[in-house]
């Protein structure tokens, strides 16, 4: 055996062990948009970039290829975070945007993930332009303001436009256009700060003249169609900056449930100003009526208090502002407390020594805050024993203190503070304290038999702490044993009667609780404070809770229940089940998990196993669905051209599919195709046999015939085996204009949205356009390109490309078309059909480039061959080329324009066929190597071999001939 054939036998292995892959493949991706972008003449063609107009709608199309079907997902940067995209499981899904906003501008990004190599990735950005109105403000120079505020001074008028891309700007004087240098009492400069969004006009010392009407123009030289804008601005010499007056009295205090009304009025401003109310902190209020200058609140309540301005504003000079803050009046959170004689260490109250009492609310405003002292219901007034005081320095504002000196047996009594405001409308606070022989001091305990308490999770739980003492303090609760917050998320919670109560209490509120005294409504002195421990029983945590196992009958199957947590951990028991019938039980020792092992003779061993695991708080479960249920289909969108037309009426489309996990089951027998239109509710259903085995990743195709154009239909396929029926796939197909897959006949004038699946070459500089005599703009590139589509319409559309600036001379544009199968015609693969391509051309113009056609033949690598050329101008009319091809596996055919020395370059394409046999007339195609025209299985297996093996160069040609013939026998 020479070493010619063994390197063909081993390239035989080589292709047959890839071909035994089946149709997996990892993703890829592709971003298009749908309509047009903007045609704009902006040094950005260094990336992908689509501009579209504010409020339009964009709309991006990820399409997707690779088996099993890829799963999308969008994302976006360069935009606020509230723009991201969620997951998404569409195939080919579009990503719609209705009118589109600026800051939705950015990168969009597709991901295509299948589980199969790394995920696909593409991204586009995507550039929104707008232009808002012009703004134009007026300045005086700083120091020379008087009381003639514009005459004879330097006056800035300033012009402000946010847009996209940067704003050009002009300025008019009446109808006169100023430019620098035209008048030497005008300048027109950018400051530094700003440059590109500010034009200012300088007028200097000025003169009569200069009081006139000004106009400031806003341009974005006309891209995405937006027009220019202009602003308008009268100088006299009474423009003057605005000045303002308040109606009203600062601060002003009110009542809550009052109307209050505040008044704003102009004293100066020429144009004359408008007035708006704004709140220092927030929006107005939504009950707010707003009249110009005048702003009423009805009604008002604590939060609509606060600090509000009067705005004024004529765009001359800075806006004047006044403002004035409304005070809602209010008494809250009125408390107490006792503190005992601080010069002893007792905290009990006795006889002779001294004793104060505390009280304390929140008012607004404060200063009106005024206390009342009673003593079982009478007036109390400050004395030598008995001093009140209004304010205390040690504590926050709004408390009052009642000290009784040397505390006698009739000073035992109920004593009463009543907080009030001076101005009224608010109701008063009263604390009544008693002060007698039973008045002491706080102890807390915890009783008996409540702690620890148990509870399982779920429950609803009351902690206890029993208070004595008189009065009762306000009991606050904590957690003891780390620092996290209460049930009800605050770090501390009150309670009234000592209990704490917990409902639906789950297993991370185990730990220590403290239950503490608070100074307020009892005795200021030490805190009390007492611990109880929550135990919370919770049944097991198991994995997993459900587990779907398919296996085929004479097979078996273990089963594995693991614990991961649970209280009490100890007595742990398992009990396995199928259905109601017992299969096992046992009790844990130091393991952690239970298995289970079945054998399936027979259909009776399928079913729902039920592993419990328990406690004293309950059970664990973990679910086994065992069964023999097929594998849902995975159907195969890769196909090319799997739709083709029949007859007038009604199409046909290949339906293709693998098989998941074949061999994981008993062996598929039938699929069950379901089919219906879109919308209806009746399925049309049939069985497809299958005779032996399905091997992973082989294809598997059916024809579906008779479809009523332009109808979508849902597909839905169920695999059939022995256990009966499997999982189902669904997908639609939709009616496409038709590529054959068998390329008998194609034809394409790229009128429709598609433009019958060409697609713009990622690789090159620029890109094609779709065209139409009637739409296009030949405002800057007069003498070139053509003035009607091939067959004379002016509203019928072609291919051309826009050679105009920023493109350079040597760059090049490729439309790609669909991938074309051929029909096989013998057993090898190879194919001796020939096909007749034409095109229509047109290439007017004094600076037209090439037209360069390729073949792109499809292997494992792909390889481009040249097939036809033409250059420079041939004249104002369309003319035809036919060129005979012969590939020999599937081929894409490549226009290639290429841009002239100037902008009077554009070339156009336009009906465009592929017929099978040889054309009646044939256009000299460009010389190329025989190599890759021959059309022999040989040369295709050749060309395959060289990719992949170079060394195969070394042989003679008639050895590797005859060694193929001799591969050929062995096979």
């Amino acid at each position: 055996m020479d070493l010619t054939f063994v390197v063909l036998w081993l390239l035989t292995l080589f292709i047959e062990g890839i071909c035994s892959q089946g149709v997996y493949a990892p993703p890829t991706v592709r971003i298009i948009h749908s309509g047009l972008a903007c045609n704009i003449e902006e040094e950005r063609y260094s990336e992908r970039v689509y501009t579209i107009k504010e409020g339009e709608t964009l709309e991006l199309t990820c399409l997707v290829t690779g088996h099993p079907r890829p799963q999308i997902r969008w994302t976006k940067t360069a935009g606020s975070a509230s723009d991201r995209f969620q997951d998404s499981s569409v195939f080919n899904e579009t990503l719609r945007i209705t009118n589109i906003q600026r800051h939705q501008g950015g990168r969009y990004y597709c991901k295509a993930e299948n589980g199969l190599g790394s995920p696909a990735i593409k991204s586009i950005r995507v550039d929104v332009y707008y232009l808002d109105d012009p703004i134009v403000t007026v300045h005086q120079s700083i120091g020379e303001a008087k009381e003639q505020f514009y005459y004879e001074r330097t006056v800035f008028l300033r012009c402000i436009a946010n847009s996209n891309p940067p704003v050009r700007y002009s300025w008019k004087r009446g109808e006169e256009i100023l430019l620098q240098g035209s008048d030497k009492g005008v300048e027109i400069y950018e400051p530094f700060f700003t440059q590109g969004e500010t034009k200012i006009l300088k007028l200097k010392n000025l003169r009569p003249q200069d009081y006139a009407n000004y106009s400031c123009i806003a341009s974005v030289r006309n891209v995405c169609n937006i027009p220019d804008k202009m602003v308008s601005f009268k100088l006299s010499n009474r423009t003057a900056s605005p000045s303002i007056k308040l109606l009203v009295e600062d601060p002003i205090v009110v009542n809550p449930g009052e109307t209050i009304t505040l008044v704003c009025v102009t004293t100066g401003g020429e144009p004359a100003p408008t007035l708006t109310w704004v709140r220092s902190v927030g929006n107005l209020p939504e009950k707010a009526v707003l009249n110009s200058g005048t702003l009423t609140i009805p009604s008002i309540s604590s939060e609509d208090a606060g600090t509000y301005s009067c705005v004024a504003n004529n765009n001359v000079g800075n806006p004047a502002k006044k403002s004035t803050s409304i005070i809602v009046r209010a008494l809250k959170k009125g408390r107490y407390w006792i503190t005992p004689d601080p010069y002893h260490k007792d905290d009990n109250i006795q006889i002779g020594r001294e004793v104060k009492i505390s009280c304390q609310v929140e008012a607004v405003p404060s200063e009106e805050l005024t206390f009342s002292w009673f003593k079982n219901g009478r007036p109390l007034r400050s004395s030598e024993r008995m001093v009140i005081t209004q304010t205390d320095p040690d504590v926050s504002p709004g408390t009052t203190n009642l000290d009784i000196i040397d505390l006698k047996f009739t000073d035992f009594g109920t004593y009463t503070c009543v907080a009030s405001l001076k101005g009224g409308g608010v109701p008063d606070i009263s604390n009544d304290v008693n002060i007698s022989s039973s008045t002491v001091p706080p102890n807390l305990t915890v009783p008996k038999g409540k702690s620890p308490m148990v509870a399982r999770e779920g429950d609803t739980i009351e902690l206890q702490c029993q208070v004595s003492g008189k009065p009762k303090p306000i009991i606050m609760w904590s957690r003891a044993d780390k620092e996290v917050p209460m049930p009800d998320g605050s770090m501390q919670m009150e309670s009234y009667d000592g209990i704490l109560r917990i409902v639906n209490v789950s297993r991370d509120m185990t730990g220590t609780y403290r239950c503490q005294t608070s100074q307020y409504n009892g005795f200021n002195v030490k805190p009390r404070e007492a611990l109880v421990q929550l135990i919370v029983q919770y049944p097991p945590a198991v994995e997993p809770t459900f587990q779907e196992i398919r296996q085929g009958l004479g097979t078996s199957v273990t089963m594995n229940c693991r614990v991961l947590r649970a209280y009490p951990t100890r007595v742990l028991t398992y009990e396995w089940r199928l259905g109601s019938k017992l299969l096992e039980k046992g009790q844990f020792d130091s393991q952690d998990y239970t298995e289970l092992t079945v054998n399936i003779h027979s259909k009776e061993n399928y079913g729902i196993y039920n592993c419990s695991i328990i406690n004293e708080a309950g059970s664990g479960w973990c679910i086994f669905l065992v069964t023999g249920k097929a594998y849902p289909p995975e159907f195969y969108y890769d196909t090319y051209n799997p739709l083709w037309q029949s007859k007038a009426s009604v199409y046909s489309y290949s339906l293709q599919w693998t098989q998941m996990n074949p061999d994981a089951v008993d062996r598929i027998l039938a699929y069950r195709l379901g089919l219906k239109q879109a919308g209806q509710q009746r399925w049309w259903e049939t069985e497809i046999s299958v005779d032996g085995p399905i091997r992973r990743g082989e294809l598997i195709t059916n024809n579906l015939t008779k479809l009523v154009k332009p109808e979508p239909y849902e597909i839905r396929l169920t695999p059939i085996n022995r256990f009966g029926e499997g999982d189902s796939a669904i997908r639609i197909i939709k009616y496409s204009a038709p590529i054959n897959p068998h390329l008998r006949e194609f034809h394409c004038g790229f009128e429709d949205g598609n433009i019958c699946l060409f697609t713009q070459d990622d690789t090159d500089i620029f890109d094609w356009t779709k065209q139409s005599a009637s739409t296009r703009d030949t405002r800057y590139t007069p003498n070139t390109g053509p003035t009607t589509d091939a067959a004379g319409s002016k509203q019928g559309f072609y291919m051309y490309i826009e050679t105009s600036r920023p493109r350079l001379e040597g760059e090049k544009a490729r439309l790609l078309s669909p991938v074309f199968n051929i029909a096989q015609k013998n057993p090898y693969g190879s194919s001796n059909t020939a096909y007749c391509f034409s095109f229509f051309y047109h290439m007017y113009g004094r600076h037209i480039g090439s037209l360069n056609i390729f073949l792109r033949l499809k292997g494992q690598t792909s390889t481009e061959i040249q097939i036809w050329s033409a250059s420079g101008n041939k004249g104002e009319q369309w003319h035809q080329a036919r060129i005979n091809i012969h590939p020999t596996a599937s081929f894409q055919i490549i226009f290639e324009g290429v841009r002239g020395p100037g902008i009077e370059g554009d070339i156009a394409v336009d009906d465009v066929s592929i017929v099978e046999g040889e054309c009646t007339k044939v256009d000299q195609p460009v010389t190329c190597s025989s190599t890759f025209r021959s059309q022999s299985v040989w040369d295709y297996i050749t060309y395959m071999a060289v990719s992949s093996f170079p060394f195969l160069f070394f042989f003679k040609s008639s050895e590797v001939t005859i060694s193929w013939q001799r591969l050929q026998k062995v096979h």
